[in-house]
């Protein structure tokens, strides 16, 4: 809206803010919001009205209030800032309620002094799965993100805030986010917790000096790890380091002075590749009551969070490690063949002793590997990563670790983690223990509401074993036909025409390069053709719709066509897989697995596309976004998401119904694209056309009347993708 526009008339902003707010039923008043409103420019009265408009579908009083507040703070906030308090105060009413969010927009001020951490720093939700994937890749034992009060690690969960904020620019807080990752994983790697705190500090008089004297020593050696394991990191670890270092000169606080003598010793001394915490806690006397240097990406040491998890861990891994090295043996048995019949004696000797374990190094350097009466042994993953968080919390495997358990030497739950009954997660008011958290577009805020929808996966229970059996005779006919036409499909070559080289005269360029020659213009050398055969590298994702909706002839269509689809699918070689997906509120959605990538097309997964029964409603946007996940971990140059669907999406008298339904389907297809998915729609509503272009494009989507043309249109779509 141009500025040069005229404002709003008083009568005209009456009228519209008490149409807004239907002052008749809420008895809000309207007249004081006008008087602030009409004395601005026409193009601020159009920003602050269209998000008073936005909010007003979060809450009316919430939208009521921002309009009396934000046309005293116009003049302290800008425009950018003015927005993010108001997506604040929606995310805060989604989070925690009405009083929660009304003081959010109230205490403007308060949301001032945040403003540069709203503005410039780095939230946990936006940072948690890069960060995941980076420490992943490091050496030592997995760790996992969590968002936390502060920024310590217990030794198997790395922690951070909410918002981190402590330097200027957003990237810089990126990156001091990424340095504190990587200086917990080094905590954990290099060995900082081998210590009994509890008895290491006991006789210091003031224990938390002693600590803080112990974590800063801790820091230099660790820093010396990093420079020489992540010299990249490092770098960018020292420029963030100045940055804060200018940017306290620059607010007169003091800091940045030089090391004194006593930590550039300790330095010294730390900074050898052989230092050990052990060295670090003998040097803790030399520092004490001297001014303790804390850079901006050392974490908080948390000893009670580490003693208890460490504690818990090191018994269940003894544990865990003498179980699988008991299953080790006897697979181990099984693999060998029998030696030359022995004497009575050796033999008998040879059936008492009991098998030893032991740990040796390869070479000097090269790690350890695991021994079976003295012959080497290439150990699973999961006991690889077992010996792996053994060794960095001991510094090495004790001996009595690598006793194999014997018969009913342990039950299983002191060692495996307790898992609930997936089913029981419901019956409670606070279903997000363990469940899929997604993100919805609202598109009336134009904004995500942040982890709003709860998505677990289920089992499907398996339906009558004879039920494919059934269709295949139903369809034998039908079945041939699309067998020949999907086996077409497979050996399909594509005749590629204009090539330099070739099998034989592209006629077609040959007399256009003669023309081209007696008109004087050079002639072009690309006069071939050749077959080529097609390199296919698909991976197909079906995405059934389960809700109530589909009952009667809808479920048996969807049944039948997918048992046709897996027969000719088995023969093209593709990779594909079915989930279906149901739910009820934003609370309970669920995806039920019919057939993963990985699993075959055999008696189980007929089992369960016959044990595909009609459910509750059609969440569709969160259903798309979970099995995008999916579709994305897949190889493949072609990912194609088929949704078979009997209608637009809705949910159990929610908000689903109307049209942000439709548009949180749309954007989350949006999303899939940008991953590069190729998302199509099968639909039997034959009111589809009111909304299927809109939320999957024109040509993405197809009406179908009957079964058997299913398949086919199938066809059809990997023809045009392959193409």
């Amino acid at each position: 809206m141009k500025a040069t526009e005229q404002p709003y008339a008083y009568a005209t902003l009456l009228e519209r803010l008490e149409e807004l707010y239907e002052v008749e039923f809420t008895w809000l008043k309207v007249e004081q919001l006008v008087q602030g409103l009409v004395n601005l420019d026409r193009n601020t009265q159009d920003f602050i009205l269209g998000w008073a408009e936005r909010l007003l579908t979060t809450n009316v009083y919430i939208s009521h209030e921002f309009i009396i507040r934000v046309v005293e703070a116009l003049d302290r906030l800008e425009r950018r800032v003015i927005e993010a308090w108001a997506v604040h105060a929606a995310d805060t009413f989604d989070q925690q309620g009405l009083r929660p969010a009304l003081a959010v927009i109230q205490q403007v001020d308060s949301f001032l002094e945040s403003a540069h951490a709203h503005a410039e720093g780095v939230a946990f939700d936006e940072v948690e799965s890069i960060l995941s994937t980076f420490v992943c890749g490091l050496s030592g034992r997995w760790l996992k993100l969590a968002q936390g009060e502060s920024v310590y690690t217990d030794s198997e969960t790395l922690y951070l805030p909410n918002i981190t904020a402590k330097l200027v620019k957003s990237k810089d807080n990126f990156l001091l986010c990424k340095a504190q990752v990587a200086f917990m994983w080094a905590q954990t790697r290099f060995g900082s917790f081998r210590v009994d705190f509890a008895t290491a500090f006991a006789d210091y008089p003031d224990r938390e000096q002693a600590l803080a004297a112990f974590h800063a020593l801790d820091t230099l050696r660790l820093e010396a790890y990093m420079e020489r394991e992540l010299p990249g990191l490092w770098r960018d670890m020292q420029r963030i380091e100045r940055l804060r270092l200018d940017e306290m000169r620059e607010e007169g606080v003091h800091g940045g002075t030089p090391l004194q003598a006593a930590w550039e010793t300790c330095r010294g001394v730390l900074h050898t590749p052989s230092a050990t915490v052990e060295d670090v806690l003998a040097l803790v006397p030399q520092v004490l009551g001297l001014p303790i240097p804390q850079p901006v990406y050392q974490t908080r040491l948390n000893p009670e969070a580490v003693t208890a998890c460490m504690l818990a861990r090191m018994e269940r891994e003894k544990i865990l490690l003498r179980v699988k090295l008991a299953e080790l043996v006897k697979e181990h048995k099984e693999e060998t063949p029998p030696d030359l019949p022995l004497s009575g004696e050796v033999q008998e000797k040879k059936e008492v002793a009991p098998p030893e374990f032991e740990m040796r190094e390869v070479q000097e350097g090269q790690g350890m590997e695991l021994v079976l009466d003295d012959k080497p042994i290439a150990p699973p993953e999961d006991v690889k990563q077992l010996l792996t968080s053994i060794m960095l919390d001991w510094g090495d495997v004790p001996p009595e670790f690598l006793v194999p358990a014997g018969d009913g030497e342990y039950d299983p739950s002191l060692y495996q983690k307790e898992e609930k009954d997936i089913e029981d997660v419901w019956k409670g008011i606070y279903h997000e223990e363990g469940a899929f958290l997604y993100r919805e577009w609202d598109f009336a805020r134009q904004h995500y509401r942040k982890n709003w929808c709860v998505l677990r996966e289920l089992e499907l229970p398996p339906g009558d074993p004879a039920y494919v059996d059934k269709v295949l005779d139903k369809y034998q006919g039908m079945i041939k036909h699309l067998r020949r036409t999907f086996e077409a499909m497979r050996d399909e070559n594509r005749l590629l025409k204009r090539q330099s080289q070739g099998d034989d005269v592209d006629i077609d360029a040959l007399v256009e390069a003669l023309a081209d020659s007696r008109d004087g213009s050079e002639m072009s050398d690309k006069l071939f053709q050749h077959m080529h055969r097609a390199d296919r590298s698909m991976a197909v994702m079906f995405m059934v719709d389960m809700s109530g909706s589909t009952k009667g002839w809808i479920n048996d269509a969807e049944r039948e066509a997918l048992v046709m689809l897996c027969e000719v699918l088995e023969k093209l070689g593709d990779s594909y897989a079915i989930y279906g997906f149901s739910g009820i509120g934003r609370k309970r959605c669920e995806i039920y697995r019919i057939k993963a990538f990985d699993d075959l097309y055999n008696s189980a997964t007929k089992a369960r596309i016959a044990g595909i029964v009609p459910k509750d409603y059609t969440r569709l946007g969160v259903a798309i976004r979970h099995l995008t996940e999916k579709l994305n971990t897949v190889e493949a140059k072609t990912r194609l998401l088929i949704t078979l669907s009997d209608g637009k999406p809705e949910d159990y008298f929610d908000i689903y119904n109307t049209q942000y339904g439709i548009e949180d389907t749309r954007q989350a297809l949006f999303e899939a694209r940008r991953t590069g998915i190729h998302p199509f729609c099968i639909t039997i509503d034959q009111r589809g056309k009111d909304y299927l272009p809109h939320m999957y494009g024109h040509a993405n989507w197809v009406e179908i009347d009957d079964v058997k043309k299913l398949p086919l249109k199938v066809a059809d779509i990997y023809r045009r993708l392959t193409s």
